[in-house]
């Protein structure tokens, strides 16, 4: 069968079987309800803080933390529509733009998003993040607006470039005579304040909101509420929509993780051609789901960071089912000296080690070893296959977890 009877079959099958959903999107993490369950103080909070720029007041900046999933984004994305919809009614002159700086990882690039949304074109590169500035200062003053700044994921700017552009954003208005700015920050991380030099922590902290984890009765309430736009009448069991909650709620009340639960089985559910969407959906969606959370993050893993994992991986094909960190540190030098890179030193891989221990890559355990001290025993905490069909697609990697390094039989000696 050819490729193009293929696909008119996988076409045919869909619109013969018809689809379960009615709008899909409505369970994308991007989209915004009309109706935010249990976050309705949240939303007066932010609400109570902008509400006088309707009047031409200058809104307060605010910092908003909270764990992944726990509608921080889509607070203050559905507080501002709202906002600059009212302001069009009142002919308030307000302006927000949104920015997620882990997708808009520069300086130069924040600011360039920051320039369009004042109709202002910069280049994609070429100019100093100093006249990118300027110009964007010059053309927000010219504007004589109230202009919110929303920095979403703000934690992953600041850990790779430093804080000179918040510092920069949070004293813009002392460079300001017609306009005014506000700065809206939002981190998963309840440790960024650390990050922050103190004359940034001061202007940018103006008011913090917490926003703490959804239990598995409020994450039923929230998918029920999206479940009736995104399925067609009947399709889902009350069970499944249960099961969604409870999973959802024990990975600390992740309300996007219950959203893409619910979206991935429906679709496994149509992709069968299932005319409902039962418990065992949802298993299979969890598996899907966590499979591809894997995969995405070992492709988009720091080189380095492949190589501790590499060095992991080879000791355990070695036989060596937990390695100490100065074995790891063995490997990984070794397999620096195969690509042409000069490794890093023992302190910064074993951080390495750490960070990929965080984001359940790797499994750590400090372990005595009596009048030696102590050490740390490493082992990978996922399976060999997902290393070895996430590094295919590059070639030196590739080669890399079918090389046997020299210093493993010393390694494997000490034993």
């Amino acid at each position: 069968m050819g490729r193009n009877d293929v696909l008119d079959e996988v076409f045919e099958h869909f619109l013969k079987g018809g689809s379960l959903f009615q709008d899909r999107n409505v369970l994308r993490n991007d989209y915004v309800p009309d109706i935010l369950p249990h976050r309705g103080e949240q939303i007066r909070y932010v609400g109570e803080i902008y509400a006088p720029t309707l009047g031409g007041s200058h809104g307060s900046n605010i910092l908003v933390y909270g764990k992944t999933g726990t509608g921080k984004t889509a607070v203050i994305k559905y507080v501002l529509n709202r906002l600059t919809h009212r302001a069009c009614e009142v002919g308030a002159p307000i302006k927000a733009c949104y920015v997620n700086c882990r997708l808009v990882n520069t300086e130069y690039r924040v600011l360039s998003n920051l320039c369009a949304a004042l109709n202002v074109k910069v280049p994609f590169t070429g100019l100093a993040v100093g006249e990118v500035f300027e110009r964007f200062r010059s053309c927000l003053d010219s504007h004589k607006i109230l202009f919110i700044i929303i920095l979403d994921e703000i934690d992953a700017l600041v850990e790779t470039r430093g804080d000179t552009l918040l510092y920069k954003l949070t004293r813009i208005n002392e460079n300001l005579q017609h306009s005014r700015a506000s700065i809206i920050g939002i981190s998963n991380d309840l440790r960024f304040k650390e990050l922050l030099d103190p004359r940034v922590l001061s202007s940018l902290g103006e008011e913090e909101i917490v926003f703490r984890p959804y239990n598995a009765t409020e994450l039923r309430d929230i998918l029920l509420n999206r479940a009736q736009l995104a399925f067609r009448d009947g399709v889902l069991f009350d069970g499944a929509l249960s099961l969604c909650a409870a999973l959802a709620a024990a990975e600390h009340g992740d309300a996007r993780r219950a959203l893409d639960l619910l979206r991935v089985a429906g679709e496994l559910g149509e992709r069968e051609g299932s005319g409902i969407i039962m418990e065992g959906h949802i298993r299979l969606a969890e598996k899907r789901i966590e499979h591809d959370r894997i995969s995405e993050a070992l492709e988009n893993l720091p080189l380095h960071s492949k190589l501790v994992l590499c060095s992991v991986y080879l000791l355990r094909k070695a036989g060596v089912s937990s390695a100490i960190t100065g074995d790891v540190f063995e490997v990984y030098g070794e397999l620096s000296g195969q690509m042409g890179l000069a490794p890093l030193t023992q302190r910064r891989v074993s951080s390495l080690i750490n960070e990929l221990d965080v984001i359940g890559l790797l499994n750590t355990r400090v372990v005595s070893m009596g009048r030696y001290g102590r050490t740390k025993k490493v082992r990978l905490s996922i399976a060999h296959g997902l290393i070895r069909g996430s590094f295919k697609g590059d070639d030196r990697l590739e080669r890399l977890i079918n090389y046997t390094p020299g210093c493993l039989s010393v390694i494997l000696s000490k034993r």
